[in-house]
């Protein structure tokens, strides 16, 4: 016997076997119950939800030798014929190739003749709104005051375009597009029942790829089965599928929080190698920065515990209002994909713009107490005039000049040294000017541990979130088979991840050389850890960028020329 493809085999053939139309299955038990039958009927939905599978169910109910009935037998003479498509009184017409006048009044003239072997005479119309203006009037009369023995099922995918003097004659049912969780129960039972081994992370990238047509999953189904030999898996089906797996998008994560734009662009490079398609790999993108999202401000939204706790760390590590803005990138990014000069640019592009809007946020980089009341102290260098001018002039641009020595108010202590001008935006002048900031200002001595600890964090070869770990702790005990971190309890949602802790683990047992048991307390820290100190130094560095700008004497010569002010936010220390 030839092979019958699932989407035909599977074909419901009752309304209790149909999934995910409850609501229609619901109006239409009621009404066959009840014996309150409407003429005509009209389905509309997408390709592959059930329109015509539901005109044949309806069929078979209307002309079971049983009688009328919501639960028609499937046994006797009338059901099986019209399972099998050769039932003489269910009539079904493809609207797409009878668009003419002349073939509906064919149609309608066969209509006055009573049925021949069942209790109604079924026309089913398939893409209803293919048919022209005059065949769509030709029928008005007929589809408003048909015979007795005629029942008429209109089905499309596309309902705006059917008048609505004929959408008035109808009783209209929308059928919804199957939810994932239907399509994969769905596909489960099938395969159960074919006796098809799969692996269920498999059957929801099928889902997913379908669109919520079943149609569309079951022949989906029918190619990774061949694609796979016999077995579905994840693996097979990505690569039929061509879509993005999960560790490309957390690894793209990872690099994002730790700003390694190098190990996201590897990350890009790999997909490229793969013939992974970038525009998937955006959308795939915008729902994780989505998912994470309901794990930040809903996480009971998220249903799947595995998802939740692995979502949990990035839910933990980015700051709110830049994980809206990264969804709005991914997004953007993928419109602006057919702009680019190649989708390998374009997605780049996207990575790199993620990483250029990356704030630096307490979330992300962290910072301790000491930090927090070193950034309320006082600036080591007094403000120049141009804090005190007014902000309401037109915004300029300095221009370039060459460096120049500026001498800080002998409060600082510092000595009179020259440096170089940074990049800083006046309001004033239209053009532009590129500063360098003064060399940092010496972070006061660490204690003997915190000191050790820093070097050997700079010394770890770690990435992602497993970096910012290392980075957020300090070193409390280090004896010969234990070391013991202390982690602030503001970052304790690092700790969720027990795969980071389990490299950190393993990377300082490299690089003391010889095993070592990782142990991580939450507690207050006792002094400076390694990300408050780039923190601080890079706080430090502004500081002085700032200072320098105000202080050069061209700029306050433009400042005072010009009633400006200087927009600090575009001050960028190099």
């Amino acid at each position: 016997m030839s092979y019958q493809v699932l989407a035909r085999k599977w074909r419901p053939k009752s309304f209790a076997t149909l999934v995910g139309q409850e609501h229609v299955v619901r109006a239409l038990t009621h009404a066959l119950d009840q014996q309150r039958l409407h003429h005509a009927y009209l389905f509309t939905g997408t390709r592959g939800v059930g329109k015509t599978t539901i005109a044949r169910i309806m069929a078979k109910a209307l002309n079971c030798e049983t009688g009328i009935t919501a639960t028609p037998c499937g046994t006797c003479s009338s059901c099986q014929e019209i399972d099998n498509g050769r039932f003489v009184d269910l009539i079904e017409v493809d609207a797409a190739t009878n668009t003419k006048v002349d073939q509906m009044r064919d149609l309608l003239d066969n209509a006055v003749y009573s049925p021949t072997r069942g209790r109604f005479k079924v026309f089913v119309i398939d893409e209803v709104h293919m048919l022209s203006t005059s065949a769509f009037n030709a029928m008005l009369k007929t589809l408003e005051e048909p015979p007795e023995h005629i029942k008429f099922i209109l089905a499309t995918t596309d309902p705006q375009k059917i008048p609505v003097t004929v959408l008035s004659r109808c009783l209209q049912f929308n059928l919804k597009q199957m939810p994932p969780g239907h399509i994969v129960e769905h596909l489960t039972r099938i395969l159960e029942a074919e006796q098809v081994s799969c692996e269920p992370a498999a059957l929801r990238h099928i889902a997913k790829a379908a669109a919520g047509s079943m149609r569309d999953a079951l022949s989906l189904l029918d190619q990774a089965i061949a694609h796979g030999a016999g077995r579905v898996t994840e693996e097979d089906v990505r690569d039929m599928l061509g879509t993005v797996g999960e560790d490309h998008l957390h690894a793209i994560l990872d690099g994002l929080v730790a700003g390694d734009a190098q190990a996201m662009l590897a990350v890009a490079d790999g997909m490229d190698a793969r013939s992974l398609s970038f525009d998937s790999a955006l959308q795939e993108l915008a729902t994780l920065f989505h998912r994470i999202a309901l794990a930040q401000f809903a996480p009971q939204a998220i249903i799947d515990e595995s998802e939740r706790q692995r979502l949990a760390p990035y839910a933990a590590g980015f700051d709110r209002e830049f994980l809206q803005l990264c969804y709005q990138i991914a997004i953007h990014g993928r419109d602006d994909l057919p702009l680019a000069p190649d989708e390998y640019a374009g997605f780049t592009m996207t990575l790199l713009r993620l990483v250029a809007f990356r704030p630096e946020m307490p979330a992300l980089l962290g910072t301790t107490a000491s930090a927090a009341q070193a950034s309320a102290a006082p600036r080591p260098v007094p403000r120049g005039t141009a804090a005190a001018t007014p902000a309401q002039s037109a915004p300029v641009q300095a221009a370039a000049v060459a460096p120049v020595a500026v001498s800080p108010a002998p409060t600082t202590g510092l000595r009179e040294q020259a440096i170089p001008v940074g990049e800083a935006k006046l309001v004033g002048r239209p053009s532009g000017g590129t500063f360098l900031p003064p060399p940092s200002t010496p972070v006061p001595a660490a204690p003997a541990a915190a000191t050790e600890w820093h070097a050997i964090a700079d010394r770890l070869t770690l990435t992602g979130m497993a970096k910012q770990l290392a980075q957020h702790c300090e070193l409390a005990e280090l004896a010969e088979s234990q070391i013991t971190l202390r982690l602030p309890p503001a970052h304790k949602g690092l700790l969720m991840n027990k795969g980071q802790q389990d490299k950190l683990q393993t990377e300082l047992q490299t690089h003391f050389g010889r095993p070592l048991k990782l142990d991580i307390v939450l507690g207050d820290v006792q002094s400076e850890t390694p990300a408050a100190r780039t923190a601080t130094e890079r706080r430090e560095r502004q500081e002085h960028a700032i200072a320098a700008i105000e202080q050069d004497p061209f700029v306050r010569e433009v400042v005072d020329l010009f009633d400006a002010s200087i927009d600090e936010s575009t001050i960028k220390p190099v």
